[in-house]
């Protein structure tokens, strides 16, 4: 049976997620359809998993953008649906209901750093390298790039990158706010997992409900935030773990939460 281009297991209720399209990991229609296939099974066994661990097989990328030789065969029409669909896809991935981890090593560019952000948290080694190249082909990232850019760079700084497809360190990249951590060589996974089984501790549904608000509010002004607020904190009240997280804290254990 071929290797699939994109799969998943769980351990520890954390599911890592890795996309398997060599040498690249390039972002073809098929491999993006994996993705989202994946976040869909997820979907299913949330029950089963607290975090997402999202990755790239490998020893040179995370993800290195699209399939170039199927850009000779777009029309307008075309590129519509298929921007669409990658918008929908990509939309999976970020508003899924756990947080999603990108461990990030290799080249991360263009649909790859689009994906990338979709990401809650991203934490890269050293040696990965960040950009947005499109523009030496005469186009300009068009997955959501330059949307979710603008809650992480300056307007001048996107500019740069875009304008002149600038291939950056991830130095550069952890001062300009794309990446969270860097990381050694060949740790990403190892310090992705910490962080994960840091988030396993606390109680899942709070999480769940702060990362929607968070999403959401980038879009809303503060007196629609603050609605927004109001009504996903109160309705935590009504939980379990809300009631079990207050009585640990009390009692001065360890809480023992089971999402519901």
């Amino acid at each position: 049976m071929d290797q699939k281009l994109a799969y998943y297991e769980i351990k520890d209720q954390v599911a890592i997620v890795t996309m398997d399209h060599p040498p690249m990991n390039a972002l073809d229609a098929a491999t993006k359809e994996a993705v989202a296939e994946v976040f869909r099974e997820l979907d299913e066994r949330r029950q089963e998993i607290r975090v997402v661990i999202l990755h790239g097989a490998g020893e040179k990328a995370f993800a290195a953008g699209a399939d170039i030789k199927t850009f000779l065969e777009l029309t307008p029409d075309t590129a519509r649906r298929r921007l669409f669909r990658s918008h929908q896809i990509y939309s999976i991935v970020e508003n899924f209901q756990w947080p999603v981890i990108g461990a990030i090593h290799g080249f991360c560019l263009g649909g790859g750093l689009e994906l990338a952000l979709c990401c809650d948290i991203r934490y890269a080694e050293e040696t990965a390298r960040f950009g947005f190249p499109e523009v030496n082909l005469s186009v300009f990232p068009g997955n959501g790039g330059i949307a979710r850019s603008l809650f992480h760079l300056s307007l001048g700084k996107l500019k740069e990158l875009v304008f002149t497809g600038e291939i950056i360190s991830a130095t550069d990249a952890l001062a300009l706010g794309l990446i969270e951590k860097i990381v050694s060589p060949g740790k990403s996974m190892e310090a992705c997992f910490s962080l994960a089984e840091r988030m396993i501790e606390k109680g899942p549904l709070g999480i769940a409900a702060a990362k929607k608000v968070i999403n959401r509010a980038r879009d809303l002004s503060i007196p629609q935030g603050l609605e927004l607020e109001t009504e996903l904190w109160a309705n935590l009240t009504a939980t379990e773990d809300m009631k079990e997280g207050a009585r640990a804290f009390i009692e001065k254990r360890k809480p023992q939460y089971r999402g519901r």
